[in-house]
């Protein structure tokens, strides 16, 4: 116990004799707050309709990749200027050419869309890449990694990159897919790629809205031909075996010869345009410039026969319809009435109380009767 008594007594000396040394112990400052309070911040200027239009004309990305959020957005008061703005591009549009690129998972669709597009690019090109990504049907979100994939390009001045979450809604996409091409157009962007979310229901709704349509599939994955659907196969103005390197380059001719057997047993599409199969790796980068060629090739072949402006007509005349369905879709199920009612009569179905048809005419009775 007097040892313990010394040793305090010895620092309290100690702390009076040295109380300018450098071992003392200053006192603290208090918690600072984790975000800088002096921080505010600046809120983006809301660009007129006319700015809009100005900068996609000039070419300026960052207003065009605003109107295009515009066209995506849910805001009914987005929805009404970024129809303005589509239709005042419109004049400056559809002078570029199309293409839909899609393929099995594993195809390497971004990875050949980078190394075409470089190519594309040095051709004095200027591509647009529009990719549509899959959302999780439980979260609603989506990754939008398209341009993590595409490292090369993504720092391009000659290329964009928009990706755009399927959002659950196909339909609803694919009309945004197609304004947004509208508005790459006008900023002048010549080649146009609409990469899909795979092999599916999406290929129909970007079928409808592309010029040429691009399958991609790979070799020595099992029985090749049962590997895809026919409906995907008739829809293909070329088709790709991709990943032709090393070993792999025997396989890949043993599936064109296989794939291009197969295509002549279908039916001559209307472009009166036999589908033709490359070869081609895109880490090697061999092979692509034959595919270039064979879309060059394609694309002389439809505007010599006309079917080029009239396939774009035809697209015209379906998108119209597409959009008066989605508008009065939208309308029914925003509408009031059918809001407050609708959960209602779902349960009554759900209980079998109600069959669904019944259920269907009286909710449209309803919207019937709100609008007279």
């Amino acid at each position: 116990m007097a040892n313990h008594t010394k040793i305090e007594h010895f620092e309290r000396e100690y702390a009076d004799t040295h109380h300018d040394t450098a071992l003392n112990v200053t006192a603290g400052v208090e918690d600072q707050p984790v975000v800088n309070p002096y921080f505010v911040r600046k809120k983006r200027r809301t660009l007129s309709t006319d700015e809009y239009v100005e900068g996609i004309l000039a070419g300026n990305i960052t207003t065009l990749s605003q109107a295009i959020t515009l066209i995506e957005s849910n805001n009914p008061d987005h929805y009404a200027q970024a129809q303005e703005i589509i239709e005042r591009c419109l004049p400056y549009a559809g002078n570029s050419v199309r293409i839909g690129i899609t393929g099995v998972p594993g195809a390497g669709k971004s990875t050949f869309i980078e190394a075409v597009g470089n190519m594309v690019t040095s051709l004095r090109h200027k591509l647009a890449v529009l990719a549509i990504d899959p959302s999780s049907e439980r979260s609603g979100g989506s990754i939008l990694g398209d341009k993590t994939r595409m490292e090369s390009i993504s720092a391009n001045p000659k290329v964009f990159i928009r990706p755009s979450p399927s959002a659950g809604s196909l339909g609803g996409v694919a009309r945004k897919t197609r304004e947004t091409i509208i508005l790459c157009e006008a900023a002048g962007f010549d080649i146009i790629f609409i990469e899909t979310v795979g092999v599916g229901q999406s290929e129909t709704a970007v079928h409808s809205m592309v010029d040429m349509f691009m399958l991609l599939q790979i070799s020595g994955a099992g029985d090749e031909l049962q590997g895809i659907k026919r409906g995907i196969m008739e829809m293909a103005d070329i088709m790709v075996i991709t990943k032709a390197d090393g070993e792999n380059i025997n396989k890949a001719q043993l599936a064109k010869a296989q794939f291009q057997n197969a295509l002549r047993l279908f039916p001559m599409p209307e472009s009166e345009w036999r589908a033709q199969v490359y070869t081609c790796s895109a880490v090697d980068k061999t092979g692509l410039e034959e595919v270039w060629k064979g879309v060059e090739e394609y694309l002389d072949h439809i505007r010599a026969n006309g079917y080029f402006p009239a396939n774009r007509n035809r697209q015209n005349k379906y998108w119209m319809y597409e959009t008066i369905n989605e508008k009065l879709k939208n309308d029914f199920y925003r509408n009031p009435a059918i809001e407050s009612r609708i959960a209602d009569i779902e349960q009554r179905v759900l209980d079998a109380r109600l069959s669904s048809f019944v259920a269907a005419k009286e909710l449209l009775d309803i919207y019937e009767n709100e609008r007279k």
